[in-house]
């Protein structure tokens, strides 16, 4: 372990253990500890807590005039629905905690569906078809890292590019239209596109994945680096922190689950469409944003970033219970984004005051 390493976890220690006394100005002897008790209770509460209640607040607010939204058969759909966003956040939020932005992912979502569907086609196992897919979409983050930083241009404009650039392969590919033929009676369509135990296959993969990324986040070196380089990118690297090896980590990660988001896709939907996608990346980067992973960087939440990407599904389902124009769901989620947006700046506005 480096001294870098050391001092990166001893900051990282010391802000999760401020305590409230020392941030009231308190002693700790017995009687004064009311305003130290009541920030510790705070601080002991999840920071996707508020995300997970807009949630809980906006499935109660559209099932209790429509019962029927409700059904677990609905619910089920509404969740499926909000996987491959889900993964894409799930990544997006290592780039955005360190001040990145992986605009790509809906050109390497649907370049990695059409290297998929091909493999396939051309006879390759299915099964052994997701590996070719994974390492494809490591190789896209990978590149768009590398491209970044010997260039020395933001990740904003490198991935802009890339987005263009993957989606022109993907539909190169795929001679611009569907890639079928494939054999649907495979085990891989039959289960990774089905359901196991009731659930659909790819909500069991979604929790895996946000199990292993909210610890690989929130404790392991790598995710300790990724926050104190979005904290402050040049006191990371002169204190010695590896900011462009951990920078093609967190787009490698990035490419990673646009990859798995679009195995799941090809085992559901039997066929590589080279057109799905577009709008991925923004709707990616808006749940994220709504789950509390600020564009300044320095923290994040896979969590909160899932969450939001369930808010997303939701209310797109809700306006169809609503009876509101398809044409209004662009602006619905707008709304939303701004609702959560300025809700998030106001608390912790809030938050800063108090201490």
């Amino acid at each position: 372990m480096t001294e870098t390493d050391r001092a990166v976890d001893d900051a990282e220690r010391a802000r999760e253990q401020g305590g409230g006394g020392r941030c009231f100005g308190l002693s700790p002897g017995r009687g004064r500890l009311s305003a130290g008790r009541v920030g510790n209770w705070r601080r002991r509460l999840p920071d996707e807590l508020g995300v997970l209640v807009v949630l809980a607040l906006l499935v109660a607010g559209i099932g209790i005039p429509y019962p029927d939204f409700l059904d677990s058969d609905n619910l089920l759909s509404t969740a499926h629905n909000s996987v491959y966003i889900s993964l894409m956040a799930c990544g997006m939020v290592f780039a955005l905690a360190m001040r990145e932005v992986d605009l790509s992912v809906g050109g390497s979502y649907a370049m990695c569906l059409a290297v998929g569907a091909l493999l396939i086609r051309e006879g390759v196992a299915p099964w052994l078809a997701v590996p070719a897919v994974l390492v494809t979409g490591i190789v896209l983050g990978v590149f768009n890292a590398l491209v970044t930083t010997l260039l020395g241009l933001p990740s904003f404009i490198v991935t802009l590019g890339t987005l263009m650039l993957f989606r022109g392969v993907g539909l190169a590919l795929a001679d611009g239209k569907q890639i079928t033929d494939l054999p649907l009676d495979d085990s891989f369509f039959t289960l990774a596109g089905g359901d196991a135990a009731g659930v659909p296959f790819a909500l069991w993969v979604l929790l895996a994945v946000v199990v292993v990324l909210a610890v690989l986040l929130a404790r392991t070196r790598f995710g300790a680096r990724v926050r104190a380089i979005g904290s402050n990118p040049d006191a990371a690297e002169f204190s010695g922190i590896p900011v462009v090896r951990t920078r093609v980590q967190a787009l490698a990660l990035s490419g990673l689950t646009t990859a798995c988001a679009a195995v799941l896709a090809l085992a559901y939907y039997g066929a590589g469409d080279p057109t799905l996608g577009q709008g991925y990346e923004l709707q990616a980067i808006a749940a994220c944003i709504i789950g509390g992973t600020p564009l300044a960087g320095g923290r994040g939440s896979v969590v909160g970033a899932v969450a939001g990407a369930m808010i997303l599904s939701v209310v797109a389902s809700g306006l169809v219970f609503f009876e509101v124009p398809i044409n209004w769901t662009s602006f619905a989620t707008g709304g939303v984004i701004l609702v959560a947006v300025a809700a998030d700046s106001a608390l912790r506005r809030g938050g800063r005051r108090r201490h």
